[in-house]
């Protein structure tokens, strides 16, 4: 089981662009506790979405954490413009970083929390040497790319080693989920031991935004 209270944190990749001050508002008022920002470069994943400009204007609409999830080759070349964005928590892929261990360290010297993500092909063992480092840890339980997909459910196991590693050796670091996460998934990826739930389409897409944070909070909806 997770750590504690769940948090949620809706992803703008499902937010009208156009309106972005009012899908942020839309957030805050649903009772979302963090903001999760898709970064895509269209060469690590096939989709291109938005750089640090985006992150440094929502700082400014908002004092909500800002979850910023780095799906881009070269992550290294960017941390420090996501940084002075803005960015409360920076998370990179393994994937795209071949030096990881220094990666975590830039951000963690910046004042930022660590984050790092596995895509639904990379097993838990891969993360290993890093957990000790790590504040954070993004299951993707979708290829990572497009919003609206359905979770993999396979990926839930990785969240259970997860899980069952920290409770071993002590670690702090939180399980987020991100893919497919909705109000009928919800329970079974908190079961899993996830902490941090990421929902995009599911969340921007309801007719009572509030109600969907409940439901994936599992509090009772009025």
């Amino acid at each position: 089981m997770s750590l504690g209270r769940i948090i949620t944190a809706p992803s703008i990749l499902s937010a009208d662009f156009s309106r972005i001050g009012e899908e942020i508002k839309k957030i805050e008022i649903a009772g979302g506790d963090w903001i999760h920002l898709d970064v895509m470069d269209g060469h690590f994943v096939p989709n291109l979405t938005f750089g640090p400009k985006m992150v440094h204007d929502i700082r400014r609409l908002t004092r909500l954490p800002l979850d910023v999830h780095l799906m881009i080759s070269e992550p290294d070349s960017f941390i420090q413009d996501f940084a002075s964005a803005g960015a409360d928590h920076i998370t990179f892929h393994l994937e795209a970083a071949v030096h990881a261990h220094r990666t975590a360290h830039t951000i963690r010297s910046l004042g930022k929390k660590v984050g790092l993500s596995i895509v639904p092909s990379t097993p838990a063992e891969a993360l290993s040497e890093l957990l000790p480092e790590l504040d954070i840890v993004i299951v993707m339980t979708v290829d990572p790319g497009f919003g609206g997909q359905s979770l993999i459910e396979r990926c839930l196991e990785k969240v259970r080693k997860l899980d069952a590693l920290r409770k071993q050796h002590g670690y702090r670091y939180l399980i987020e989920v991100d893919g497919g996460v909705n109000r009928d998934t919800a329970n079974r990826v908190k079961e899993a031991g996830a902490d941090v739930l990421v929902s995009g389409s599911a969340f921007f897409s309801a007719r009572f935004p509030a109600d969907e944070i409940r439901a994936l909070r599992g509090e009772t909806i009025v």
